[in-house]
């Protein structure tokens, strides 16, 4: 949250809102523009509105979209929470993911409405609280984790062609055991790949070398999390974050990282001994958190749907990369 926000909650009640990013099939999703009347009338935005006293988030979400759309929610997971402060008020944006609803979708309000692609939005202006939202849409569901050392430099270059022909688009280079010569020619040959699938590749904990070999970003051990003040320059590009608890999972946030990684969910073979966090621990942890959070640990593809229903924007894994999804 930032420090206008935090001002801002402090001088003016927060109003609880519920805003919905409703995916078609294809990936597009609906943004809406606000009518003749309203304030910040002719601002896209993402479609949904005011919680009513007494009034379930689901509830309310369901409600607005009906009321404004004429749908039928079928599965709608909960995403991201962000406050933002207007200079008419302080709201509090309750995002859900809608992948399944039924209806003719029909603006009832007489507002506009377009189907976006999250790398090519076509409508502006777009209101000022959406804009972080729409970086996040652009992060994909699977986060690839190398582990090269463990599996062997070629074994896993295959992992890795294998993933980005399954279309894994993220990738994180996590190699803490490897030399540090033999870590810059691996990376190099992961960046070669990736270009060609037009995929991402963080560097783990090593900034320095992120920006040596120009790759898309940095991921922070929890350990950098914990002593920097700020985030990692610009330079850097896409900046993320291991976290194990509530204290770490404020620092991302209090450091405008562009993700966090929350784990383990479940055991895993890479951290034996440490206690894994359970599904129901990990949606507490990040109720009402604002950045996008993937959940590690012993997860698979097939983990996606259960991740994303407890609120995770996706996973994180490393062994099963290689895997078909």
């Amino acid at each position: 949250m930032n420090s206008i926000a935090q001002a801002a909650i402090h001088s003016n009640p927060v109003v609880e809102v519920v805003a919905a990013v409703i995916f078609q099939p294809d990936g597009r999703f609906l943004l809406a523009q606000r009518p003749e009347g309203k304030v910040y009338s002719g601002y896209w935005e993402f479609p949904g509105g005011k919680v009513e006293p007494g009034e379930s988030l689901m509830h309310a979400l369901t409600r607005e979209l009906w009321e404004e759309l004429g749908i039928h929610v079928c599965h709608a997971f909960p995403w991201v929470t962000r406050v933002f402060a207007y200079s008419h008020a302080t709201v509090r944006l309750h995002f859900f993911r809608v992948g399944e609803w039924e209806g003719n979708l029909t603006p009832r309000e007489k507002q506009d409405v377009s189907w976006q692609w999250p790398h090519q939005i076509a409508v502006s202006p777009i209101l000022p609280a959406n804009g972080a939202i729409l970086q996040s849409l652009l992060l994909p569901p699977v986060y690839a984790i190398t582990h090269a050392a463990e599996m062997g430099v070629q074994s896993e270059l295959g992992k890795i062609e294998r993933a980005l022909l399954h279309g894994v688009r993220l990738l994180q280079i996590r190699e803490k055991r490897m030399a540090k010569d033999d870590l810059r020619n691996f990376a190099r040959d992961v960046l070669v790949m990736a270009r060609h699938s037009q995929a991402k590749v963080l560097i783990n904990g090593d900034l320095e070398l992120a920006r040596e070999l120009g790759a898309d970003g940095v991921h922070l051990t929890s350990s950098q999390l914990m002593t920097l003040l700020s985030r990692p320059e610009p330079a850097y590009g896409l900046c993320g974050a291991s976290c194990h608890n509530i204290e770490e999972l404020f620092a991302a946030e209090r450091l405008g990282l562009d993700f966090a990684v929350l784990g383990p969910v479940q055991p895993t073979l890479t951290h034996p001994g440490l206690l894994s966090l359970g599904w129901r621990k990990f949606a507490a942890l990040i109720r009402d958190y604002s950045l996008p959070v993937y959940a590690l640990g012993g997860l698979r593809f097939d983990d996606l749907v259960t991740a994303k229903e407890f609120g995770a924007h996706g996973i994180a894994m490393m062994r099963g990369i290689g895997e078909p999804n």
